[in-house]
């Protein structure tokens, strides 16, 4: 392939759909299809990589048998399950409410393909696992919060003390982010893909909250709304691009990393107003 992306575009491939490989090398072109069917595109990006994943498993399990997925049988799928979920001889045994999730995947993929009948419909009861949880909440308070904060991002040991051997070289990123979705309930995708223009700076009339608005190409719903985060973790923020954030960009620099970049967008400016517009220029 002389030129890769441009075939990967041809074929109508997106950032972050999976290409299923069979044992032989070769790109499976039916499940190709699926992948770029509205079944599987009309999903989220983290959807699709859960799903592919979970799909891949039980394609190879299918393919230590010598059994083509379009003529797996129900009997296929319940050893299939057995080994997930009790094998004992499986050390990486799986909950039920993982194993519901599975099942919502191989349902997909095997409606998409007409297979008649069913191996797996997780709309039928006897499909799902009678332990599933629909959500496992864990309540913290700021105590242990506070805690979980020093050691796993700050790198500190239990008494507060810095750990030795620890790496800080991120560690204002990690936890001015982790706070910025804290106080604003922001996903990570959505705060992940804030530019620095974008952090709120309007205050609220009480001056502890500032408003913002995250954009509705990277929200599940594809409709932008508003968010609200303290004061405090926005200023955590600005802090990190300040210094931490700044320094890294200034070794980039000098490093020649940004003129090794196959694309780059210079933002040139931005407007002002309820509708902002964002100027840029690319190398040509």
């Amino acid at each position: 392939m002389r030129d890769l992306p441009e075939a990967v575009t041809r074929i109508g491939l997106k950032p972050g759909d999976p290409v299923f490989v069979r044992p032989d090398g070769v790109v499976d072109a039916d499940l190709l299809n699926f992948v770029l069917s509205d079944a599987f595109r009309s999903m989220e990006r983290e959807s699709k990589r859960n799903y592919s994943t979970d799909m891949r498993l039980l394609l190879e399990f299918l393919s230590s048998r010598q059994v083509e997925w379009r003529r797996a049988t129900q009997q296929d799928l319940d050893d299939f399950r057995h080994w997930r979920c009790e094998a004992p001889e499986n050390a990486d045994s799986i909950s039920g409410t993982k194993w519901d999730r599975e099942a919502a995947a191989f349902t997909k993929l095997f409606r998409w393909g007409d297979v008649r009948p069913l191996p797996v419909d997780v709309s039928r009861r006897e499909d799902r696992a009678a332990d599933s949880v629909s959500s496992r909440v864990s309540r913290l308070t700021p105590r242990t919060w506070g805690l979980w904060s020093d050691v796993g991002l700050r790198g500190h040991t239990r008494a507060g003390l810095p750990a030795p051997g620890w790496d800080s070289r991120t560690e204002m990123r990690n936890t001015s982010f982790v706070q910025l979705l804290l106080s604003s309930g922001l996903r990570r995708q959505e705060g992940g893909s804030l530019l620095t223009f974008e952090l709120p700076t309007q205050r609220l009339r009480r001056g502890r909250y500032c408003h913002g608005r995250i954009a509705g190409a990277v929200t599940r719903s594809k409709s932008s709304r508003v968010f609200y985060a303290t004061v405090d973790a926005v200023g955590q923020v600005e802090v990190y691009i300040q210094s931490e954030r700044a320094w890294a960009i200034q070794r980039a620099q000098a490093a020649g990393r940004y003129e090794r970049l196959p694309v780059m967008r210079l933002i040139t400016r931005v407007t002002n107003g309820r509708n902002p517009t964002v100027e840029w220029v690319d190398r040509n």
